[in-house]
């Protein structure tokens, strides 16, 4: 198990926005993450990757690739971090160096040394998301929609077991929306579980997964694919 969170609270500036959260995740599982702004989704991933900690008395387990986390050293946490691909909405790309280096910036601050192995991989990368021809491009070269594509070559650089993307189609137009989730779902079926939040509904319909929804401080699992069909068609995810 990827993720094992039992009775977990979550705040966000000494305000708790999820109560009890009981959330599990196993390899290759495609997972959405869905409610109105506030609601504790982006909170959630963030105890996750470990940028916002939790109390240990208001946990009863949470355990993330191995590493319980409450609470988890400091120093433990780049090692956990590179188990996993990290996507934002912004991208977070470096904007002053092209494409190939911002790759390579990644792969030399966790641990990769040898340069032939390192455009090997970036190489491999750049082509699961069809993006090759652009590896000499400035990110202000590209469009958003390539950029969040850069985005995800960068999480998958080193094979990650798990894909953390918040709200990674934010920005972007329906189409290019639904490219960029058809890559994370490709990268689902190899077996890379992926835990995404969104707005936009119809991707579930689309790509479908595993559907959580935050809302009044509660966290559940959306049970079936019917519920999914009436959040579709109500247009209630944000309610």
């Amino acid at each position: 198990m990827l993720v094992d969170y039992r009775k977990v609270n979550i705040y966000q500036d000494e305000r708790r926005v999820l109560k009890d959260v009981d959330f599990q995740v196993n390899n290759g599982e495609f997972i959405y993450l869905i409610g109105k702004v506030g609601s504790g989704k982006s909170s959630l991933l963030k105890t996750i990757y470990c940028e916002l900690d939790l109390d240990r008395d208001d946990v009863e387990k949470a355990e993330v690739l191995g590493h319980s986390l409450t609470p988890i050293k400091r120093s433990h946490v780049p090692s956990l971090r590179r188990q996993m691909g990290i996507i934002f909405q912004d991208f977070q790309l470096l904007h002053d160096r092209t494409v190939q280096k911002n790759l390579e910036f990644v792969l030399k601050a966790t641990g990769w040394q040898n340069k032939a192995e390192m455009d090997q991989r970036i190489d491999e990368v750049l082509h699961e998301v069809e993006m090759v021809e652009k590896t000499h491009k400035m990110p202000s070269e590209l469009s958003g929609g390539e950029q969040q594509r850069i985005a995800i070559a960068r999480a998958l650089l080193n094979k990650p077991k798990m894909i953390i993307a918040d709200e990674p189609t934010g920005n972007l137009d329906p189409e290019t929306a639904a490219n960029i989730v058809r890559i994370l779902k490709t990268a689902s079926n190899d077996g890379t579980a992926v835990i995404m939040s969104t707005h936009n509904i119809h991707l579930l319909k689309q790509f479908p997964g595993e559907v959580y929804r935050c809302k009044n401080g509660e966290f559940h699992r959306v049970t079936s694919s019917h519920d999914t069909d009436d959040l579709i068609e109500n247009d209630s995810i944000n309610e």
